[in-house]
């Protein structure tokens, strides 16, 4: 029994208390789209340790180190790509398929990123990612923003990327990379001048 003698035991307490933290805690995730921060975490003044144990017994799932929500399986990969990496550019495999210029679908994901960005950052399980580091400035040039799952995501021009397919032709597949480039040849959109 849980009472005694007109008293509550100091479990049933303990418990409750815990699942009206973690219902502000998850309704706090929801309210930011369904994926936190750490440093968001610290707006709700609970102790990091209760987040900690949360994490432990399946209540959150840590996505990777600082990144917290309340099931994984409420976002698609995009979903968590844009959310996770949004100063990131799609680049090589990931943006052709954007564009639809290959048709398989890459396994993980390449985006570029500010060389000065903690590597740290893509040590994750899902999704798999692959960072190409490059200088600040170049990250502007020849970027658009796309509809990106539910949100949204840099991508190079089409000009650009095949640039960029071109440096990197090491780091991709060979049918892909010829599948993309024959791809822009015949798209009656590109701009061959600007290229």
């Amino acid at each position: 029994s849980l009472v005694y003698g007109g008293f509550m035991s100091d479990s049933y307490v303990i418990n409750e208390k815990r699942e009206l933290i973690l219902d502000r805690v998850k309704e706090f995730i929801y309210q930011n789209g369904g994926v936190v921060k750490k440093s968001q975490l610290k707006e709700l003044d609970i102790d990091y340790r209760r987040i900690l144990d949360f994490v432990e017994k399946g209540d959150l799932v840590r996505i990777k180190n600082g990144y917290y929500t309340v099931r994984i399986s409420d976002f698609s990969e995009d979903e968590l790509i844009a959310k996770l990496f949004p100063d990131c550019v799609l680049n090589l495999e990931s943006a052709l398929f954007s564009y639809g210029y290959i048709n398989k679908k890459p396994y993980g994901w390449k985006l570029s990123v500010d060389k000065n960005t903690s590597k740290s950052r893509f040590k994750l399980d899902y999704p798999q990612v692959t960072p190409l580091y490059a200088e600040p400035d170049t990250l502007e040039l020849g970027v658009l923003e796309i509809s990106f799952g539910s949100g949204t995501m840099h991508i190079f021009e089409k000009e650009r990327l095949v640039c960029e397919c071109l440096k990197y032709e090491d780091k991709m597949e060979r049918e892909l990379f010829q599948q993309g480039l024959f791809s822009y040849i015949q798209d009656s959109q590109k701009d061959a001048a600007k290229l």
